[in-house]
C-alpha cells in the first residue's frame, strides 16, 4: 500500500473515533514517557494515603458505634431511673392511703348492720372505700386479698397457723390485714394471714 493510501485509510478512522482516542493516546505516552521510578513512587505515595484514608474511616466508623451505644445506654439508664422515681412516688402514695383504706373497712366490718340509724352512714363509708379502691387502682396499685390461695412468703406474712377440717396444710383461711402491690408485682405491704396447718 503506497503511503497516499494509508493516509487516506487512517483518516476516516481518526475521523470516527473522534478526540477521544487522541486523547487517551496522549495518556499512554505521557505515562510511558515517565521513568519507571516516578511511576512507583506515585503508586507508594498513593497507596500510603489510601491507607491513611481507610485508618480515618474506620476511627470514624469506631467512634460512632460508641456514640450510638453510649447514647442508647443513656437512655436506656434515664427509663430505668424513671421507672424507679415513679415506683417509690406510688410506694410513698400507697403507705399514705393504705391506712385510711384499713380504717373504713375495719369500720364496716365492725358495723351493726341490723341498726337502721347508721345504715345511711354505713353506705356512706362503703362508697368512700369503693371510690378509694378504685382511685388507687387507676394509678397501679393492687391489694392483696389471698383468701383460698398457698401461702407465698413473697407476698404473704403468716401470723398464725390452725388446723381447718378439710383444708390443706398451707392454704390461707383468713386475711388479718390486706396486702398491696404495684401492677409490675412489686409488693408494698404483705398481707396478714392465717393458714391452715396439717393436724397432728
Amino acid at each position: 500500500m503506497s503511503e497516499e493510501q494509508k493516509n487516506t485509510v487512517e483518516e476516516p478512522i481518526e475521523t470516527v473515533l473522534g478526540d477521544d482516542v487522541a486523547e487517551q493516546n496522549a495518556e499512554v505516552e505521557e505515562v510511558a514517557a515517565e521513568p519507571v521510578d516516578e511511576q512507583a513512587l506515585k503508586i507508594e505515595e498513593l497507596t500510603k494515603k489510601l491507607a491513611v484514608a481507610e485508618e480515618a474511616i474506620a476511627e470514624q466508623k469506631d467512634g460512632i458505634a460508641r456514640a450510638t451505644a453510649f447514647a442508647q445506654n443513656e437512655i436506656r439508664k434515664a427509663g430505668i431511673d424513671a421507672e424507679n422515681r415513679r415506683k417509690s412516688v406510688l410506694k410513698t402514695f400507697a403507705n399514705a392511703l393504705t391506712p385510711v383504706v384499713d380504717h373504713l373497712e375495719l369500720a364496716i366490718q365492725h358495723a351493726d348492720k341490723e341498726n337502721e340509724a347508721i345504715k345511711p352512714m354505713l353506705d356512706g363509708v362503703e362508697m368512700t372505700l369503693t371510690e378509694l379502691l378504685k382511685a388507687i387502682s387507676s394509678i397501679g396499685i393492687q391489694q392483696i386479698d389471698p383468701v383460698g390461695e398457698v401461702l407465698n412468703p413473697e407476698k404473704h406474712q403468716a401470723m398464725s397457723m390452725q388446723v381447718v377440717e378439710g383444708v390443706p396444710a398451707n392454704q390461707i383461711v383468713a386475711v388479718m390485714q390486706k396486702g398491696y402491690e404495684l401492677s409490675g408485682g412489686q409488693v408494698i405491704r404483705p398481707a396478714m394471714v392465717v393458714v391452715a396447718k396439717a393436724a397432728d
